[in-house]
C-alpha cells in the first residue's frame, strides 16, 4: 500500500519535513564547494531512496571553483546528483518528495519534472526563481520550510 504524498496530519508532516531537511543540511556538508553547499534527499513512500550534494563528476578533482572563486561549469547540482543515483538504481522517483537545501535552478527543475517528483520542500531560495515557477506550472507541490 502506498503512503500518501502528504500526511493527513499537518503536524506529523511538519515533523517529517524538518527531520528530512536536517538530513539534507547534513548531507550538504559533504560538498567540497566553497561558494555554496547544497544537499538533497529524495523520499518515496516513507523511505529515503536517494541523496546527493553539489560537486564535481566522479573521477574529477573535488575543487568546485576556479582561481577567481567562480563555480566551474561542470559542477553537478545536488538534486541532479540525487536524480542520477535513482536512475542508476532499480527505483524511480515517481511521486516522490525532494528535500533540497536551496530551491532548484531552471535547468535542474526540468530534471525534477522529468523524474516524476511531485513535491519539493526547500529552505533557501535560489537567486533565480524561474525554476520554482516551472515546477509550480508542472504541478509540483512546493513548500518552503522556515529554518529550525
Amino acid at each position: 500500500m502506498h503512503q500518501p504524498l502528504v500526511h493527513a496530519d499537518p503536524k506529523k508532516q511538519a515533523r517529517y519535513d524538518h527531520a528530512y531537511m536536517r538530513m539534507a543540511v547534513e548531507w550538504s556538508r559533504l560538498s567540497h564547494c566553497r561558494r555554496k553547499q547544497v544537499g538533497a534527499l529524495i523520499v518515496k513512500e516513507g523511505m529515503i531512496i536517494s541523496d546527493g550534494y553539489n560537486g564535481t563528476p566522479t573521477g574529477f578533482p573535488n575543487d568546485c571553483e576556479d582561481e577567481n572563486g567562480m563555480t566551474l561549469w561542470y559542477v553537478l547540482h545536488a538534486e541532479a546528483n540525487a536524480i542520477m543515483k535513482v536512475a542508476r538504481s532499480t527505483n524511480n522517483a515517481q511521486g516522490a518528495t525532494l528535500y533540497l537545501t536551496h530551491s532548484p535552478c531552471k535547468e535542474c527543475s526540468k530534471l525534477v519534472l522529468q523524474s516524476g517528483i511531485k513535491r519539493l520542500v526547500y529552505l533557501d531560495p535560489y537567486k533565480d526563481t524561474s525554476g520554482l515557477d516551472l515546477l509550480a506550472k508542472g504541478g509540483v507541490l512546493i513548500h518552503r520550510l522556515e529554518a529550525p
